[in-house]
């Protein structure tokens, strides 16, 4: 890195930060801080739940897997989530902003409290949490290790700078900062992601690269299924993919909730799924190409850096290594917001008097307060992660594996077709979840290595088909068909008629007080 890439860097950081303090400006209470006053735009939406949902892993631990099985990881993971978007766009997202609407929520577990009951609410709500810890931290250590890379700097001050950097700006400016940095880190990293496409390029056979380059690469990267990415592999990712994307993954079911209505959320999961479709075939150009630029390479999670860093010039170095913080600071920026939500809203007010909500002020102050502490235990973990699995393991074991169980009642919950699933088919279903994940990590390893490539899809999809099964059939077992039940799902079906002049509906604060009973 030259002065000239640290600058970049440094301005970067800089420009990220004075949005932060501009977003402050918009930020009246707790409502403003965490879904906007539903006042997000579609096409703003779309950008931030599309930058919201990956990270700076997918320039470390899905360019390892770019080198070494090649198109296969456009199809098992873009393709996949492309797949979720659509799927989520009919089913799940529109219903986001029509809870806030029906019930006044700025937390996506606050209508759980409702449609089952608080003990549901508050299962799922520390387990959320303390699972949503160790996939940030993947991110944190996927920043640190590409500016090692770079520049040589240690993981563990890596993992300070850029987790420091994202907690200002979140901390002072709420989603507002969130979705205005997604948007300018879109536009940073759209220059500097052609940017290496057309280096590449250049240094192959010009744009005929394209479709010249697969046939010098090793036999089967043009495959769309190679090594454990297999076909069960793919079908278990779409399966999480549109439980995480849909609001499984808490800070994606924010941006649905932050628009406003019904049919601005469905405009924003379809041009989310769009990018997804088409973006990383630019992103992962490079990667694919990098086993004829660098073989032999060691450490193929180094790919994309070296890349960078053979065939970029001074400045552009820096300004991809930005793009690439980008997408990091993006998704644990909206995480940690969407953390501190359901701390405020869901964990507190069960230790308070009523299970009354905290006043507006004190709201505020704690809801910066959780973010802020969200942050700094992530970057703990971060820098143990190696006892995690490294990277990958925190991303596609624990992650992939646990946030099914999570949330499959969160979101079967809001469809009329499982209204007969209570509070008993929830709580057991996330518990049988967790409990084949454990199985699988702990008392069946020798046995699903028997499996070969598919023992991953072994592991990361049983935890959840066990908890989608279960949540159904306990459903039919013991029904618990409720009126009130019917009545919410029924009020979430559509957007309500235009009222230009009605005031936005107020939180509820009977919410749990009704559920208890």
């Amino acid at each position: 890195m030259g002065v000239l890439d640290w600058i970049v860097v440094a301005l970067y950081f800089l420009v990220m930060v004075a949005i932060g303090i501009y977003a402050k400006s918009r930020i009246k209470d707790a409502a403003d801080f965490f879904v906007a006053g539903g006042k997000i735009p579609w096409w703003l939406t779309g950008i931030s739940h599309h930058m919201s949902g990956y990270s700076a892993a997918v320039f470390v631990g899905y360019a390892a897997l770019a080198y070494t099985t090649g198109f296969a990881v456009y199809v098992w993971w873009a393709l996949g989530i492309t797949i979720a978007c659509g799927l989520g766009a009919w089913l799940f997202a529109p219903r986001w902003p029509r809870l806030r609407e029906q019930l006044g929520i700025i937390s996506p577990l606050e209508y759980v409290a409702k449609r089952f009951n608080v003990p549901t609410e508050q299962v799922l709500a520390w387990s959320g949490v303390a699972l949503k810890v160790f996939d940030v931290a993947a991110k944190w250590s996927a920043s640190a290790i590409l500016l090692q890379v770079f520049a040589g700097v240690p993981v563990g001050w890596g993992i300070l700078l850029v987790g420091g950097v994202t907690m200002i700006y979140s901390t002072i400016g709420g989603v507002w900062a969130d979705v205005l940095t997604d948007f300018g880190q879109f536009l940073i990293q759209l220059v500097a992601a052609i940017a290496l496409a057309v280096a590449v390029m250049m240094h192959l056979d010009g744009f005929s690269t394209i479709w010249t380059m697969w046939d010098e690469l090793p036999a089967g990267h043009a495959d769309p299924f190679a090594g454990t990415l297999t076909v069960p592999f793919f079908l278990a990712y779409i399966l999480i993919s549109t439980l995480s994307y849909n609001g499984g993954t808490w800070n994606l079911a924010m941006r649905m909730i932050s628009t406003p209505n019904g049919r601005e959320a469905r405009r924003s999961m379809i041009f989310s799924g769009v990018l997804y479709l088409v973006w990383p075939l630019v992103l992962f150009f490079p990667m694919w190409a990098a086993p004829i630029l660098l073989p032999g390479l060691a450490d193929p999670s180094q790919s994309y850096a070296l890349l960078v860093t053979d065939l970029l010039p001074v400045g552009l170095v820096g300004l991809v290594l930005v793009g690439m913080f980008s997408h990091t600071m993006a998704m644990t920026s909206s995480d940690s917001n969407a953390i501190a939500s359901v701390v405020v809203r869901d964990i507190i007010p069960l230790f308070r008097k009523g299970r009354s909500f905290l006043p507006a002020k004190t709201e505020l102050l704690f809801s910066r307060f959780i973010t802020f502490l969200f942050i700094a235990g992530s970057m703990v973990i971060a820098l143990t992660s190696d006892s995690f699995g490294g990277v990958l393991g925190l991303l596609i074991l624990w992650f992939g594996a646990l946030v099914g169980p999570v949330a499959v009642p969160m979101l079967l919950g809001m469809l009329p077709w499982f209204r007969r699933s209570g509070s008993a088919a929830a709580l057991i279903s996330t518990a049988l979840g967790l409990a084949t994940f454990a199985l699988n990590r702990w008392a069946w390893p020798a046995w699903i290595e028997t499996l070969g490539a598919n023992g991953q899809a072994w592991t990361v999809a049983t935890p959840v088909i066990v908890s989608l099964v279960s949540f159904i059939v306990i459903g039919f077992i013991r029904s618990e068909e409720k009126p009130e039940t019917d009545a919410l799902l029924a009020s979430i079906e559509s957007d309500a008629p235009a009222q230009p002049s009605a005031a936005p509906a107020a939180p509820e604060p009977s919410v749990r007080g009704a559920a208890d009973a």
